[in-house]
C-alpha cells in the first residue's frame, strides 16, 4: 500500500474519531444538565434495547409516571408533581440515555467498516476495541450510579457520579489522543523537563474535573456563594471536621468546595508555567489556546458560584473543564509526538 494512501485512511479514521469525541463532549454537557435539573432519577428502569422508545401515549406516560411514584425521589422530593412536570425531567434523562446508545452505534459500525476495508493502521485496532469496551462499561456504570439514588436517600452517590464522569472523560481523552496520533505523524524529541510537564498537566486537569464531580455530587456549589472569600474568611471554619477527618474531603460540603478552590488556584499557576515552557519548546499556538481555555474556565467558575449555580452557566463550566483538558492534551501531543 502506498504511504500516501495509508495517510489518507489515517485521516479518515481520525476524522471519525474526532466526530465521536465531539458527540461525547455533548454527552458530557447533557449529563451535566440532567444532573442540574434533577432529572437523573426519572427513569427507574434500565432497558438497553427497548429504552430507546419513549412513552407514546398518555396511558404509557401515566404508567411510567406511576412507576416513578414508587421511588423515594417522588415520595420525598417531588411529591405532588403533575404529569407535565414529570415529562420535563424525564426527557432530559431520556435524551441522555438515547445519546449514549447513539454514540455506541456511531462508534461501532464505522469501526467495523474501517476494519473490514483494511483502513486501520497496524497497532490501532486494539486501541479502538479498548474504547468500545470502555464505552460499554460506561453504560453499566451509569445505571450503577442511578441505582444509588433509587433507595431511601433519593440522591445518587457522589462517588458513583464522579466515577461516571471520570470514565466519560477518560474515553474522550483517549479517543482524542488516538485521533491526534493518526493526524500528526512523527515524534518530537522533547526536553526532559518539558516532557514531564506535558505528561503531568493533563492528569492534573483530569483530577480537577473529578474534584468538580464531588462538588456536584454533594451540591457543594450552592454553599459559600462568595469569592474570593468563603463566607467571611478565606479559610472557612470546620474544615475536615468529620470523623475520620479524611472523609471530609469527599463528603463535607465546606471541605469539598474549599479543596476545589485550592486545586483551581494551584492549577491556574501550573498551567501558566506549562504554557511558558511549551512556548519555549515551539508549541506557541497550542499553549495560547490552552491559556485562553484556562481563563475562560476561571471566569465561568467564579460566575457560576456568584450567581448561585444557574443551570446553563454550570453546564458551561463543566464543558469549559473538558475544553481545558482538550487544549492541554493537544499541547502535550505537540510536545511529545509531533515533529518540530
Amino acid at each position: 500500500m502506498l504511504l500516501s494512501q495509508q495517510t489518507q485512511y489515517d485521516r479518515q479514521v481520525a476524522a471519525w474519531l474526532l466526530l465521536c469525541a465531539a458527540v461525547i463532549f455533548g454527552m458530557i454537557l447533557l449529563g451535566g444538565v440532567t444532573r442540574l435539573t434533577n432529572s437523573g432519577l426519572s427513569m427507574v428502569e434500565w432497558k438497553p434495547l427497548m429504552g430507546v422508545i419513549p412513552p407514546l401515549s398518555e396511558a404509557e406516560w401515566q404508567a411510567t409516571f406511576d412507576k416513578y411514584k414508587q421511588f423515594p425521589e417522588y415520595q420525598k422530593v417531588n411529591r405532588g408533581m403533575d404529569l407535565d412536570g414529570f415529562k420535563f425531567i424525564f426527557m432530559y434523562e431520556y435524551l441522555h440515555r438515547v445519546l449514549g446508545r447513539l454514540i455506541g452505534v456511531l462508534f461501532f459500525i464505522p469501526m467495523l467498516f474501517f476494519a473490514i476495508k483494511g483502513r486501520v493502521r497496524q497497532g490501532v485496532m486494539p486501541k479502538l476495541w479498548i474504547l468500545f469496551v470502555l464505552g460499554g462499561l460506561q453504560g453499566l456504570l451509569g445505571w450503577y450510579m442511578v441505582k444509588s439514588g433509587l433507595v431511601d436517600n433519593p440522591r445518587v452517590s457522589q462517588y458513583r457520579l464522579t466515577s461516571h464522569l471520570g470514565l466519560a472523560v477518560i474515553i474522550y481523552s483517549y479517543m482524542l489522543w488516538v485521533a491526534f496520533d493518526l493526524s500528526f505523524q512523527g515524534k518530537r524529541v522533547a526536553a526532559p523537563a518539558a516532557a514531564a510537564w506535558a505528561r503531568a498537566i493533563p492528569v492534573l486537569v483530569f483530577l480537577m474535573i473529578l474534584s468538580g464531580g464531588l462538588v456536584a455530587g454533594i451540591r457543594a456549589g450552592f454553599a459559600y456563594n462568595t469569592w474570593p472569600l468563603m463566607g467571611t474568611s478565606f479559610i472557612p471554619p470546620l474544615l475536615y471536621s468529620l470523623d475520620p477527618w479524611w472523609v471530609s474531603a469527599f463528603e463535607d460540603i465546606t471541605t469539598v468546595q474549599f479543596n476545589h478552590r485550592m486545586f483551581a488556584y494551584v492549577l491556574f499557576g501550573l498551567v501558566h508555567v506549562y504554557a511558558w515552557r511549551a512556548l519555549a519548546s515551539g508549541a506557541g499556538m497550542a499553549a495560547g489556546l490552552m491559556v485562553a481555555a484556562l481563563w475562560f474556565q476561571v471566569v465561568l467558575g467564579i460566575s457560576t458560584l456568584l450567581l448561585h449555580v444557574p443551570v446553563w452557566l454550570a453546564a458551561l463550566h463543566q464543558g469549559g473543564a473538558v475544553l481545558l483538558l482538550t487544549t492541554s492534551l493537544y499541547t502535550s501531543h505537540v510536545l511529545l509526538r509531533q515533529r518540530g
